[in-house]
């Protein structure tokens, strides 16, 4: 019985990185299995020496790590990414102590958007909601600079050509405004790079500010202020397992009303602690 695995997947499953970022590793030749430089699309087994940057990778087989999920509220002026060569704030700054596992985004937001974002510990699960194959609607407000018609908005639902591919807004939604400043909300059903500001930008009109308000039906926390972050019950982590055909949780730490309101204090008076400090 062939017990291997794609290396990605174990690597990602071990907290290392979601499997682009690991994928990304492989290429560059950080990562050694046993006595050579790993390839793309490696099978391993959990007993075979993995290194990455010659620190050799504790390998955690599926039931060993409690899949958590948690929603973080992005401020603008962030990074998502775990060091930033450049010194700037990183949204990992921020997220709950882990012992034993690692913390993965589910997807990225560019360092002047805001909003909803994810993390979990289960990296298949990561991989999975990034996917497009899934399908998984990411809905954002937008604030656009300029004169948007109803040509304009026809040509984004239809869709547009863009530097890496077909591009579109799966629905558009006007919420009002002023003047050459106009409001949306706009869904897709995947995470390119920048893929929201380029399809206005590609109709003439500028993002002037933009904020991700929901992922799959996960909705902005109200009362969940920028920098804090809550955790997902086993009911919500669940809706996204089973979106993404990954087998249901059948025990996990339960919230109820109160644990939550407990979680959004807590991130209240963090965030008033750093605006004094």
């Amino acid at each position: 019985m062939d017990t291997s695995e794609k290396l990605q997947k174990i690597l990602a499953r071990s907290g290392v990185g979601s499997r682009r970022e690991i994928e990304a590793m492989i290429s560059a030749g950080r990562i050694r299995v046993n006595d050579h430089v790993a390839h793309l699309g490696e099978r391993v087994t959990a007993e075979a020496d993995i290194r990455v940057d010659g620190h050799r990778v504790k390998v955690q087989s599926e039931e060993s790590i409690p899949c958590r999920v948690i929603v973080y509220h992005k401020p603008e002026g962030e990074v998502v990414t775990r060091k930033d060569p450049e010194g700037r704030p990183t949204v990992y700054d921020r997220l709950p102590y882990l012992k034993g596992a690692r913390w993965i985004a589910i997807g990225r937001l560019d360092i002047n958007t805001s909003g909803l974002l994810m993390f979990t510990t289960d990296g298949e699960l990561a991989n999975r909601l990034m996917h497009p194959k899934y399908e998984v609607e990411r809905e954002y407000a937008v604030r656009v600079f300029g004169e948007v018609t109803d040509a304009h908005i026809q040509k984004l639902r239809k869709g547009v050509k863009l530097e890496d591919g077909f591009a579109q807004f799966k629905k558009i939604k006007r919420q009002g405004g002023e003047g050459m400043n106009q409001w949306f909300h706009v869904t897709l059903t995947e995470g390119r790079n920048r893929e929201v500001r380029r399809l206005w930008d590609s109709q003439g009109l500028t993002v002037s500010r933009l904020i991700r308000i929901r992922y799959g039906k996960q909705t902005l926390p109200k009362g969940l202020v920028q920098g804090g972050w809550v955790d997902l019950d086993m009911t919500d982590t669940n809706y996204f397992r089973e979106l993404v055909q990954l087998p249901k949780l059948e025990s996990a730490p339960v919230l109820s009303k109160d644990d939550k309101e407990r979680q959004l204090k807590r991130a209240r008076r963090a965030n008033k602690g750093r605006k004094r400090s």
